[in-house]
């Protein structure tokens, strides 16, 4: 049995998660919460390790326990090595699992490292580009499918528009959002296409409002964060020629990598220090450029770390 720690916070555990589903069996999601008092599997001798509780239930003993656990993120990796002190299981571990000395690296069986945070080389570390996630092939195929006849009214070139927000902050500037906006929708008008923009929930209602305005001249669809409806991010992803992704979230920026659409990352004012890195590294590897002067298109490989990852485990493991 395979057992994903489920981080609350949803670009983390789509990591674990992601790879999960790409490993095509079937597997238990545990859904971790923070406790600043629990005291976990021994390695802090004093109070917790950044403040993790151990999954729901773990005292029941499951009686299918886990041949494999996949976690992401420095607060569940504790509770991944508790896991493999009590049941034995192997795990596989997304980011840095820590502080060194505190947790052992080598306790880790593959641990899945972006490349762009330099680790060093090691039998149980593999450096992946961005991040992992649940964009698949077969996800994007489902989405164009549910999207097509909803979106048939845009005209090629389709541009799809991410916009998030910088982290920890109040919202976007609406200035930032209102110069995107405008610069998107010139581009787009200039090359007969249209525009498809979402939200996130760092955006912030006044830099959506500048964002619609900014987009006006071209023929549009803008999805708000929370509205009512069916979000169509997915669909955005899957039916788009061209995608332009704001600098601040690894995750959407390494969703955008994994369909087949030319990929343009605008706003780097709003990356931060490990953000910039990795757009570097993407860059260098061809996934993405900056959003500049133009939105021509050029073909790419699209970006498939999640199946990359999960070959590696079978591999490793000898999965079946």
């Amino acid at each position: 049995m395979i057992w994903v720690l489920d981080d609350p916070r949803a670009g983390t555990a789509a990591q674990a998660i992601g790879i999960a589903e790409r490993l095509g069996m079937p597997f238990r999601r545990i859904p971790l919460s923070w406790n600043w008092k629990v005291h976990v599997a021994g390695l802090v001798p004093h109070g917790s390790l950044m403040g993790v509780s151990g999954p729901i239930g773990l005292e029941e003993r499951s009686a299918e326990a886990p041949s494999l656990v996949i976690s992401a993120g420095r607060r569940s990796a504790p509770v991944a090595l508790w896991l493999k002190s009590h049941f034995g299981c192997k795990l596989v571990h997304c980011m840095s699992p820590g502080i060194t000395g505190l947790l052992h690296w080598e306790d880790f069986d593959l641990l899945v490292i972006p490349a762009h945070d330099k680790p060093a080389a090691a039998a149980n570390v593999m450096p992946v580009l961005g991040a992992t996630n649940r964009i698949s092939p077969l996800v994007l195929t489902q989405a164009e499918m549910a999207w097509h006849e909803r979106l048939a009214h845009l005209p090629h070139p389709r541009v799809a528009l991410i916009v998030g927000g910088k982290v920890r902050s109040v919202g976007m500037p609406p200035a930032l959002a209102l110069g995107l906006g405008r610069e998107v929708a010139l581009m787009a008008l200039g090359i007969g296409g249209s525009v498809m923009a979402t939200t996130s929930r760092r955006t912030g209602d006044a830099a959506s409002d500048a964002l619609a305005e900014g987009l006006g001249p071209v023929l549009h669809v803008l999805y708000r964060w929370g509205e009512p409806g069916e979000n169509p991010y997915l669909g955005f992803l899957a039916t788009a020629d061209a995608i332009v992704v704001t600098a601040d979230s690894v995750s959407m920026i390494s969703e955008a990598c994994a369909t087949e659409a030319s990929v343009f990352v605008a706003l780097p004012e709003m990356a931060g220090p490990k953000h910039k890195m990795m757009i570097e590294t993407l860059v260098q590897a061809g996934q993405v450029r900056p959003f500049s002067q133009t939105l021509s298109t050029w073909e790419r490989q699209p970006l498939d770390e999640s199946g990359r990852v999960a070959d590696e485990i079978r591999r490793r493991f000898k999965l079946d």
